[in-house]
């Protein structure tokens, strides 16, 4: 097979230079969230739901800006692959641009609408849950513009194959956010507060080291001396065209969750702690697919911006089958360690056993459905074949994840663990269709 393609556009030594970096930006990205939540939890049971709670909140709009910075890099992505870094630059100036001044709105919509998101959403949940969670989005929702900043830098870079300076930039992030978690969580008995604010602090300082790298002319792609104060048209419309549909599947899916979220809360606080603590230990399950999803774009548009879409296929099998490998080999290291997990939470016993169930049962969808289900179609997405995976997406979403969480938690009495159960049903009719819409090819004749 090999020799039927062209010279090979990524040697093993570039995707382990790739790869590796990336799996260490989720591991550290991933340890802020389990910093926050393990810290917290020694002020109680009512601090990790108010923080859970509204951590909810800020992924769906972090989701947004995330998807906005997919369709930069992959825009970016082609025109590498086109030999035009010219343009990539260009696209680079549009993108930091547009998440600037949407991120801004976005913030001050959040301050004008918490008691809307507070109480239209979460309903009625106990009193020192809705203290907790009002504290902590007050503080965090000022992170959003810097958190899209770093975002869109952090894209830019990967989409160049340089993901070391998201990663460095990210233990920055991290070694901020627990200094600080430590300082006021532990020495100031600062509560929430003392999550939330190094939390702020972090991010900011992750924005600002992503805008001078990207800044400095010597990068292969990056942002002009001369601030850019204006939209190009149609550079904007070429990321919106894969960043909306990939904002709105992204956005949906995290609607879902507060939607089931909702329904979480009405099963009492044992249910929301279990849920709050298995969410972010769940995130460690699917740490190595994440990063091989970022990988998985970043070759894959590089690929088809030349044209080659043989090593498309070839790239995506190869990153799909060490992706398997390290989600059966993270999986089971976490299962082995869950006793001194649940320890470390101080879970009472009714949470601790729910929690233990939903792990066990997400560690075994995690290695065997998850890679295709979100990794698969970031391969699609590198090709432009973006409004087929955003319906899919969506359709999956509400049928599945939505219908069938009041089916089996709350009609069939299962809990806060069918409501994990339909998320899964969610992943694996995703995972059939997916597949099916690459082996067809239908993805190789999108305009690009």
């Amino acid at each position: 097979m090999l020799e039927e393609m062209n010279s090979m556009m990524f040697t093993n030594k570039q995707l382990r230079q790739l790869i590796v970096p990336l799996i260490i930006e989720q591991l550290l990205s991933v340890t802020v969230g389990l910093a926050d939540s393990v810290m917290v939890a020694s002020v109680g049971e009512a601090a990790v739901s108010g923080v859970s709670l509204v951590d909810t909140i800020m992924v769906l709009i972090i989701n947004i800006f995330a998807a906005l910075a997919t369709g930069g890099a992959v825009v970016a992505g082609h025109y590498i692959g086109q030999q035009r870094k010219e343009y990539a630059c260009k696209a680079t100036d549009q993108l930091m641009l547009f998440v600037t001044v949407l991120s801004i709105i976005v913030t001050v919509g959040v301050y004008a609408g918490q008691n809307l998101i507070l109480h239209g959403i979460f309903g009625q949940i106990e009193e020192d849950v809705m203290k907790n969670a009002r504290i902590y989005l007050l503080i965090v929702t000022a992170s959003v513009p810097f958190i899209a900043l770093y975002n869109g830098g952090a894209a830019i870079f990967r989409s160049v194959g340089n993901s070391k300076i998201s990663m460095e930039s990210s233990l920055l992030m991290n070694a901020v956010n627990i200094t600080g978690n430590a300082i006021l969580i532990y020495g100031c008995k600062m509560g929430v507060e003392g999550a939330a604010i190094p939390t702020l602090v972090s991010r900011m300082f992750a924005a600002l080291i992503m805008i001078v790298l990207l800044r400095r002319e010597n990068q292969p792609v990056h942002m002009s001396r001369k601030i850019q104060m204006h939209f190009d048209k149609h550079m904007i419309h070429k990321i919106l065209h894969i960043g909306v549909p990939n904002g709105l599947e992204n956005s949906m899916f995290q609607l879902g969750k507060i939607l089931v979220l909702s329904l979480v809360a009405t099963f009492g606080t044992a249910s929301i702690a279990a849920n709050a603590v298995s969410n972010t230990i769940a995130m460690f399950q699917t740490l190595p697919g994440m990063a091989m999803g970022f990988a998985i774009l970043t070759v894959a548009a590089q690929c088809a911006g030349a044209g080659d879409y043989k090593q498309v296929r070839y790239y995506t099998k190869k990153l799909l089958v060490i992706e398997y490998i390290a989600m059966v080999a993270i999986n089971v290291v976490v299962y082995l360690m869950l006793p001194v997990i649940i320890q470390v939470y101080h879970l009472q016993p009714e949470t601790a056993a729910m929690t233990r169930q939903i792990l066990t049962y997400h560690a075994c969808c995690a290695c065997t459905i998850w890679p295709m289900s979100f990794s698969l179609p970031n391969t699609l997405r590198a090709a432009n074949d973006v409004k087929i995976t955003m319906w899919i997406s969506i359709f999956s979403m509400w049928i599945f994840r939505i219908l069938f969480s009041y089916i089996l938690g709350e009609y069939m009495s299962w809990g806060v663990f069918g409501i994990w159960v339909a998320m899964t049903i969610d992943w694996l009719f995703r995972a059939i269709c997916f597949t099916i819409r690459y082996i067809r090819g239908k993805w190789q004749y999108q305009n690009i």
